[in-house]
C-alpha cells in the first residue's frame, strides 16, 4: 500500500509539475505580447512626434465646406427662384443665372452675407424664356452649380 501511495503522490506531483509548467509558458506568452503592444505604441509615438516636419499641412476635418446644402425651387420655375444654402463663414456670395451654352444671363444677387443658412426669394420677371438654365452659387474659391428648367 506504501509503494501505491508513493506512486499516486509521485505522479500527482508530476502532473502538479507539467501544470505549473504550462502556466509559466504561459503567463510568458501574455508578457511577450504586452511588450509588443507596447513597442507598436512607442512605434506611433515615435512617428507622430515627426508630424511637425512635414512642409504640407494635414487638416483634421476631412470636408471643410464653405458652401454647403444648395437646394433650388420649385423646380421647374414659372416667375420666382427660391434659392436655400448653407455658409459656414461670412463671404462675398455670388448667384447668376447661365444658359445652357454657359453664357450669363443674370446676376441675381452679388454681396457680402454672413456665415450660416441663407435663404432668397427673387423674380424673374418674365426675363427668362422657356428652356433649361443653370443657377451657380458662388462663395470664395467655391462654386455649386443647379439645373433648373424655366416653363
Amino acid at each position: 500500500m506504501i509503494l501505491v501511495g508513493s506512486a499516486d503522490a509521485a505522479q500527482e506531483r508530476a502532473v502538479a509539475a507539467d501544470t505549473s509548467r504550462v502556466a509559466k509558458d504561459a503567463d510568458a506568452k501574455v508578457t511577450e505580447l504586452a511588450s509588443s503592444s507596447t513597442d507598436k505604441r512607442a512605434q506611433r509615438s515615435f512617428f507622430s512626434s515627426f508630424k511637425s516636419f512635414f512642409p504640407f499641412k494635414t487638416s483634421d476635418v476631412p470636408n471643410e465646406k464653405l458652401l454647403s446644402s444648395v437646394k433650388v425651387f420649385p423646380n421647374p420655375i414659372v416667375d420666382q427662384i427660391s434659392l436655400s444654402y448653407r455658409l459656414d463663414k461670412q463671404s462675398t456670395v455670388s448667384i447668376k443665372v447661365m444658359d445652357a451654352l454657359g453664357n450669363e444671363v443674370m446676376t441675381l444677387l452679388n454681396q457680402e452675407l454672413d456665415s450660416g443658412p441663407q435663404s432668397h426669394v427673387f423674380e424673374t420677371n418674365n426675363k427668362l424664356t422657356n428652356g433649361f438654365y443653370f443657377i451657380r452659387v458662388s462663395a470664395g474659391s467655391e462654386t455649386v452649380v443647379k439645373r433648373i428648367s424655366v416653363l
